[in-house]
């Protein structure tokens, strides 16, 4: 109760919204960017990210749909546009018929490859170069410590 007495209710609101707008304004810089100079919409721009950061390159779709926040049907067209572009593959899971996974092919591993190091150049650029690396890292930090309290997802790896 000490924090809630310690702070006016309109400073507290106003960090929040520095807080969102902030993100807003480094994300809409980063996704211009890659959309700018890869051609790639917001969804899957995501999960190439999130397929080139897993373990064989490839996740369960129902997994990588609710880690991209997207309802099925609505991963179910990113996939198939992201199929007929042959960034990734269906793959059934040999173990389980339920299971089908998206995989990374050789070129969308290319592609993702290209956008990690853009991603990372461009990171770098408009939040480390401003930030400094302890501030960048007290916010990821900060953002982890959230996702952990407000999230329902795994505190360690945010899955």
């Amino acid at each position: 109760m000490a924090a809630r007495d310690a702070l006016d209710d309109d400073e507290v609101v106003t960090w929040w919204g520095l807080v969102i707008e902030g993100y807003l304004a480094t994300q809409e810089r980063l996704l211009g960017e890659i959309a700018e100079r890869f051609d790639l919409a917001p969804a899957p721009f995501d999960i190439l990210l999130r397929l080139v950061r897993s373990p064989e390159q490839r996740m369960p779709m129902s997994r990588l749909a609710r880690e991209a926040a997207l309802t099925s049907g609505g991963f179910t067209k990113v996939a198939d546009r992201m199929v007929k572009a042959g960034l990734i593959r269906r793959e059934p899971c040999e173990t389980d018929r339920r299971v089908v996974y998206a995989a990374l092919t050789e070129h969308g591993r290319q592609v993702a490859d290209e956008v990690r190091a853009a991603t990372a150049d461009i990171v770098r650029r408009t939040v480390l170069e401003p930030l400094g690396t302890a501030e960048a890292a007290a916010l990821a930090a900060a953002m982890r410590t959230l996702r952990a309290a407000n999230g329902d997802g795994d505190p360690d790896t945010g899955r």
